[in-house]
């Protein structure tokens, strides 16, 4: 999954024709920290798929027929001259197209939306394997920007593939939704006090009731279970019979979903990062705190090796008190960071996510960037000057504004149209109050409310897992965001899965990013050969 921060960075959002690593990282990293960052404070609805009792039944084939069997009109990718990311995409050989789908799956004569969908062709006709479908995660993360980035990391299988990015429903390119939120995403802590948690109260309430007066006729059909019929219905349109697929983060869930709803139309599945259905909920946070701490602990050593540079402490006890500190200062009044004329002040309920969301990759690269974060605000803390690097100062003018309010607007839709979330505000205070003792840092922010808990109830229940599915799981054992314990949970479900293990890396989505051979070419060697591995696999970092 991923953030605000991702969507615009990334040329695909986290996506366009060339994506860099640490933009897809961070999308994954916050959307999955922070979107489907999300979990089971609820009794989560045992498994992925049958209708909710009261939703509408699904139409006829037939009533589908002109959805699934349109022409599509494939083009140029440029939305307009100023479109960077689109020109890349033509440079690169992808064609673009829409995809015609109903709002609502159960009334496919009324009103209709477009997915926006690209594909850079199979060079390889005579090995052609078929075409397979990409999803970044999020939720809210576009792919149309994807496929020259997959076509590398597929290495020498990818030119017998047709390879397809597209973006979700109401994502990206596709028809739009954007709430006009004052802010990017709605991942916050509750801070130290009642007073920050009643903040948080009253803006998660205004977040809903902003979303429901701006998009109350679209909301209702924005679900991950529709997003599967739309991809079943960009299947057909392609004009294949079955199709692979490759999910990262929150799409993971998405693939789950798809291949218990049209368990016959699936080829080679690569799900990244995969998160169990029972920890997919609005409270998915609630079950990351301890693989985010010792992904903290594990970045401390690292910072206090590096003191002479970054100055925040020469060990490990000592990195995470300047953290505790920093907190009891923001906690106290906002700290200023940055010089006129962008000046940006944060307090006790941004820091936290700040630190989640940089803890998700344990890279040099990721970590040199949370240390100048850290040194930032200690130096803010310190009351002395305070200068912002310059993508610190995209991420904070991200989680302060609503320059991203198009991304966390759809992710949370999708979130909230997916599973419910507890509406008592009281059993969240508790929740975090019984938290602090053990998860000062943390807690307050795996606990915390947010818009789904004044978000109507979703139209269809959750979908529960009825059919085994043969996929490939690939998981780090450190995971910070869909951890390693959900991928277990799902893996177990799903017997006739393999799992491919990396073993010690902090860090969410491996494949084509993380850079491990290992992990790439057993990866590449299943979508080669469609050949699972005759047990689960190792990989070590």
């Amino acid at each position: 999954m991923r953030n605000a921060k991702d969507a615009e960075k990334t040329t695909r959002t986290p996506g366009a024709a060339r994506t860099t690593t640490a933009a897809r990282t961070t999308a994954r990293t916050a959307a999955a920290g922070l979107a489907l960052a999300l979990a089971a404070g609820i009794p989560a609805s045992p498994a992925l798929a049958t209708e909710s009792p009261t939703a509408a039944q699904p139409p006829t084939a037939g009533a589908l027929d002109r959805y699934y069997r349109q022409p599509l009109d494939w083009g140029t990718c440029m939305s307009s001259p100023q479109d960077e990311a689109g020109r890349d995409l033509d440079k690169a050989g992808v064609l673009c197209a829409d995809v015609t789908v109903p709002l609502d799956y159960s009334a496919p004569g009324g009103r209709t939306i477009t997915v926006a969908i690209s594909r850079l062709k199979a060079t390889d006709t005579r090995r052609r394997i078929g075409a397979i479908l990409l999803n970044n995660g999020g939720p809210g993360g576009p792919a149309v920007d994807s496929p020259p980035v997959i076509r590398t990391a597929m290495k020498e299988v990818g030119p017998r593939y047709d390879i397809v990015g597209f973006d979700p429903r109401f994502v990206g390119r596709s028809t739009p939704l954007d709430c006009g939120w004052p802010v990017s995403f709605t991942w916050f802590s509750a801070g130290a006090s009642r007073a920050g948690f009643d903040r948080q109260v009253a803006l998660s309430k205004s977040l809903a009731a902003k979303c429901r007066a701006t998009n109350a006729s679209v909301l209702p059909h924005i679900s991950t279970r529709n997003t599967a019929r739309d991809m079943d219905v960009i299947r057909g349109a392609l004009g294949e019979r079955k199709i692979s697929y490759l999910g990262y983060s929150y799409g993971t869930y998405l693939g789950t979903v798809y291949t218990q709803m049209f368990p016959g139309r699936y080829d080679r599945m690569v799900l990244d990062g995969a998160v169990g259905p029972d920890d997919y909920n609005p409270r998915l946070l609630k079950h990351t705190v301890r693989e985010n701490e010792q992904a903290l602990s594990a970045w401390a050593a690292w910072a206090a090796a590096r003191h002479t540079t970054y100055g925040l402490g020469r060990s490990r006890t000592a990195v995470l008190a300047t953290i505790d500190r920093v907190m009891a200062k923001a906690a106290r009044a906002p700290l200023t960071l940055g010089t006129a004329p962008e000046v940006f002040r944060v307090d006790d309920t941004h820091i936290p996510t700040l630190i989640f969301m940089g803890v998700a990759d344990d890279g040099d690269a990721s970590r040199h960037l949370l240390a100048q974060q850290v040194a930032a605000l200690s130096q803010a803390s310190k009351g002395r000057e305070a200068p912002v690097p310059q993508e610190f100062a995209e991420t904070l003018g991200l989680l302060l504004s609503g320059d991203g309010s198009a991304f966390g607007s759809s992710q949370t839709a999708i979130i909230c149209g997916d599973v419910p979330a507890p509406r008592d505000t009281e059993r969240y205070w508790r929740d975090i109050q019984r938290s602090r003792g053990a998860h000062p840092l943390f807690g307050p922010l795996t606990e915390n409310i947010g818009p789904c808990a004044f978000w109507d109830a979703p139209r269809e229940a959750p979908t529960r897992i009825s059919h085994d599915a043969r996929v490939l799981m690939v998981a780090a054992t450190g995971d910070p965001r869909t951890t390693y314990r959900s991928t277990l949970t799902l893996h177990g479900r799903l017997p006739g899965s393999r799992l491919l293990t990396l073993e010690n890396a902090n860090r969410h989505a491996l494949y084509g990013e993380y850079g491990n051979a290992c992990v790439d070419d057993e990866v590449n060697r299943y979508l080669a050969t469609g050949r699972l591995p005759e047990r689960d696999e190792t990989c070590v970092k």
